[in-house]
């Protein structure tokens, strides 16, 4: 299963509908944003799109009242978890918030396939070891909306565990099959 993976679009629902429209000509299956929503309007085009959508809220809250009628009306498309989520998809164990601090303290714990965050405008990906003795994928996909940072945006793949950066409004890259990575 191929994810879109967003963060902190901050309004900018013509954005996130780009990020959602290059994931989808590349295969996602699904959304996933990592907060900084703010108002549930911004989520009207990339809905439209016809992907479910997983979303938190961030620091930047905009109207949770809003945000629950809103997935409640979705039929399923629209899953609000509110502060962080812990969701599974295809067997893979996916935890989100939206501080990146947060985020690397719950890789860290090993619990977890995928931890997904956030908030710093910062893109990154990369393995983090685990007090396990194994390691975690923790994505920052950086800020969609493009403030303070670069426009961009994360594909990812749950079946080989491979992520890879996008940059908004050029054309999207298919994942690398060359590109160095390590599987769990």
């Amino acid at each position: 299963m191929k994810l879109c993976i967003v963060s902190d679009s901050h309004d900018r629902a013509d954005h996130l509908a780009q990020a959602v429209r290059d994931a989808k000509a590349l295969g996602a299956e699904a959304v996933i944003h990592c907060g900084d929503l703010i108002g549930t309007q911004t989520l009207g085009p990339a809905l439209a799109l016809g992907l479910p959508v997983h979303v938190i809220h961030g620091n930047n809250i905009g109207d949770p009242g809003s945000m629950h009628r809103w997935a409640a009306g979705s039929s399923g498309q629209l899953k609000y978890h509110g502060a962080d989520a812990r969701i599974e998809l295809v067997g893979r164990r996916i935890f989100l918030v939206h501080y990146d601090d947060y985020g690397y303290a719950m890789a860290c714990t090993g619990h977890w396939d995928l931890v997904c965050c956030g908030h710093s405008h910062r893109a990154e990906v990369r393995q983090v070891p685990s007090v396990n003795g194994r390691s975690t994928w923790l994505v920052n996909p950086g800020t969609v909306a493009g403030l303070a940072a670069p426009a961009t945006w994360v594909i990812g793949d749950l079946a080989t565990m491979h992520f890879e950066l996008q940059p908004l409004g050029g054309p999207p890259h298919p994942p690398d099959p060359n590109a160095q990575h390590t599987p769990r």
